[in-house]
Order: C-alpha cells, then structure tokens, then sequence
C-alpha cells in the first residue's frame, strides 16, 4: 500500500547577513508558514539565525558584498551601471553565489522568492522567472536599482507598522505593502522588575541604556561619559559596539558591557533608551514602551536617517541627527524625552500576529494547489 503526502512547492529566501535583524525575520516568517512548505535560506552565513522548524535549510553562499582575495584586478574602474548597487565587475564571489541561487531555481520550481535585501537578488530571480517579494527598508530607495526591485516583485513585505510609512512613497509602492510591525520580535515582553533582577541591577536606580545593534562599528564613548557627568544619579549603561575615545572622562556610573544576547532584559530594565535605528532594535524598544531619543547611524541610502525621522514624526521617540556634544544639551533632550514619552503609541506599532499575519498573505500572493506525492507505506 502506498501513503499520499501534501506537500507544497518551496520558498526560497535570501537574507543578508549584515547584523541580526535579517536573520531574526526571515526565522520569525519562515516558522510561521505551514509545516509543509518547504523553505531554501540562502546566506553568506548559518551562524546568526534563531532555530528553525522542520523542512528549513540554509545553504551558506559566498558574500556578495565582501571580496575574497581572488577578484581579477583592472576591472575597479569600469563604472557601475544605475541599475545595480553592489555589482563589481571580476568578482569570483558574486558570481558563484548567483549560480548557486539560478541553479537552485531551475532544479526546485519554487513557489516565490523572498529577498531580505539585494536589489541584485531581486532582479535575478525576475530575470529567471521567479515571483519575488521584496523586503522594504526605510532611507532613500528611488535609484534605478531599487526602482527595478520593487516594480519587479509581486508584493513588498515592510517589518515596520504603517505609521512608519516614508511620506515619499509613491502610491504605486504604497498599494503593494505589507506591514508586519514586530516582524522578528522574540514572543513574550519583559516586565521591568524581572529584567533588574536577572540582571543584578538596583530596583530602585534610574537607568539609562545607550543601544546600538550588530550591523556596524557602533558610536564613540565621549558623548556619554559627558551625558553621564550630566546625570550623576543615574547609572548609565551601553550595550552593542562602542568606539573608545582618549578623551572620554567618563565616570563610575557608565559601564560599557559590550555585545549581549539579552537586549530585551536590559530595555525592560531601562528609564530611558539612546539607541541607533536598526530595525529590529527599534521593534524591540517600541514593544517596551520606553523613554526615547534615536540617532541614526551612517546606513547605506541613509536608511537610519529616515527611520529616525519616521519615528520623531510618529511621535514615539525623540529623533537627533547627532548626539548632544555638552551638558546643558544632555539634560535638555533627557528631559525633553521624558516629558514627551508616549508608551501606548509606541506599543500600538508593534503586532504579537506579524509573523503569522505575513505568512499568509505569502500564502495568499501565489495561489497554488498542494502537490500530493505518493510514499511507501501502510494506511492506518
């Protein structure tokens, strides 16, 4: 006798390994689609995502973004066409990990691609006649290159509420989203006086974190020893990349503890948050409902600018292009965030549903009928 099993055509999905967030999402989407939808990741590295269910696989590739060693000289000059980003010319690299996705949609006929970001990825699997979806970020996307991305996806999957929407978006690019505010988000939030006690911290001190995410060098250390001096009864902790300066003068109550696996603890326990504007730290601090003042960090197409600035619109978080270089300047935007702080707006932008909401409507942009494959076996 034989058993029928339904089974469905796969997903592929690319995820940049710049950071966590990519990562994070990509885990939090793929464990929300059905067990039978089989899922291909692709990345430059296997290291950086959370578990992942039954009928997941990674595929490391080589790094499209970094050079090897063995790139042909002489090539460096040529100029970039508008239409791609991230495409030098000689690259051993690049073009293995190209034929590996190409000739992984060839032997696998998959249902849809998820691209999590390149706009070259994106073109080449419009190119060789696979659905993709884009994952939007924020910053300045209207080149050539992210122009052919989006128009050239069935749909654009933002990790980001709605109301974190750039006003330059065109209505064309605002049709085809969707919004999946929390996307990658741990479950469950962290109540404040749990997080103190697993961390050791005071209950009774005032807190305050300084955040940066994994997908850059992070800030120099001089702005917070003089915020610190500002704030002498207040402990001051950072966590993330920190750039040491000679000049920092910081006193006993700040402490540098350098990259952590428990961000979510350490913005429970905060009074008040200082972070960068990656997106999946921003998910993290909107959740928490904390006190806020955002600086950007430099992102390629200043996608930390216009996140921030997205964020002071919303008015649920104090936007800075720099941080305070006095005092006097420290204690003005402190209290101005205190003062200003709006946790159920900030709460409102982050949905428990976003990975289960996201996989259907992926389900629901490539309407297909299960495949049933015959297999060995007895019926009950």
């Amino acid at each position: 006798m034989r058993d029928f099993v339904e089974t469905r055509r796969p997903f592929g999905y690319f995820v940049h390994h710049q950071g966590r967030g990519h990562a994070e999402r990509c885990a939090s989407l793929v464990n929300a689609l059905p067990g039978s939808r089989p899922v291909t990741i692709f990345c430059a590295r296997d290291d950086i995502f959370p578990a992942l269910r039954d009928g997941v696989e990674i595929r490391r590739i080589p790094s499209l973004f970094e050079a090897t060693g063995a790139e042909r000289s002489g090539l460096d000059g040529l100029p970039t066409p508008e239409t791609v980003h991230c495409a030098p010319l000689g690259w051993p690299g690049i073009r293995q990990a190209m034929a590996m996705m190409a000739g992984w949609f060839s032997e696998a006929d998959p249902a849809l691609m998820i691209c999590d970001v390149s706009a070259e990825v994106a073109q080449l699997a419009r190119i060789c006649s696979v659905p993709h979806v884009k994952v939007l970020q924020h910053g300045d996307r209207s080149d050539a290159g992210h122009r052919a991305a989006y128009d050239g996806a069935v749909g654009l999957l933002a990790p980001f509420a709605a109301e974190l929407a750039q006003p330059d978006w065109p209505a064309g690019i605002r049709q085809r989203i969707h919004f999946a505010g929390g996307l990658g988000l741990r479950p469950g939030a962290v109540a404040r006086d749990a997080a103190r006690r697993r961390l050791g911290l005071d209950p009774a001190a005032r807190i305050a974190l300084i955040l940066t995410g994994g997908g850059g060098n992070g800030w120099s250390t001089a702005p917070f020893g003089v915020a610190a001096r500002s704030f002498p009864d207040w402990q001051w902790l950072s966590i993330g990349a920190m750039q040491g300066d000679w000049h920092t003068t910081a006193g006993d109550n700040l402490v540098h503890k350098g990259w952590v696996e428990t961000p979510e603890e350490h913005i429970a326990a905060a009074d008040l948050v200082i972070s960068s504007a990656g997106n999946t730290t921003c998910a993290q601090i909107l959740r928490a409902g904390k006190p806020w003042i955002v600086v950007p960090e430099w992102r390629y197409f200043d996608e930390q600018l216009e996140k921030a600035r997205t964020l002071g619109r919303a008015g649920v978080a104090l936007h800075l292009d720099h941080m305070p270089s006095s005092a006097h300047a420290w204690r003005r935007v402190v209290d101005q965030a205190l003062r200003t702080h709006a946790p159920e707006a900030q709460k409102a932008l982050i949905s428990p549903d976003a990975a289960s909401n996201a996989a259907r409507w992926l389900d629901r942009l490539i309407p297909e009928s299960p495949t049933t494959i015959a297999t060995e076996g007895e019926f009950a």
